[in-house]
């Protein structure tokens, strides 16, 4: 069998991580989930609907919101937030085509 070299590039490996590590929650699939079925929609709605604290959830939409899942968009004191559904698109394309190997 011949060897290959490994190589890996930091900083795409860096945001594979952060993406993969806020896809793979329980919670934060749970409020992806919400914001699938309600589009835009404030963060107070989403703690208020999933019965969590209001800095549990604003900790874990942080998350989603830095791996590049969300959209946020601050109208007055209000943040709205939404799926970024073309990077999640590309994650899955990626987790399937490494599965598939």
């Amino acid at each position: 069998m011949k060897r290959t070299k490994v190589t890996f590039q930091q900083e795409k490996l860096t945001v594979s991580t952060e993406l993969m590590r806020a896809l793979a929650h329980p919670l934060r699939l749970k409020i992806l989930e919400f914001l699938d079925q309600n589009k835009n929609i404030q963060v107070n709605q989403i703690y208020n609907t999933l019965k969590i604290e209001q800095s549990i959830a604003s900790q874990h939409l942080r998350i989603l919101k830095n791996a590049g899942v969300l959209i946020a968009d601050k109208d007055g004191k209000y943040m709205h937030y939404a799926i970024d559904y073309q990077r999640v698109s590309n994650a899955v394309k990626a987790i399937n085509r490494f599965l598939a190997h």
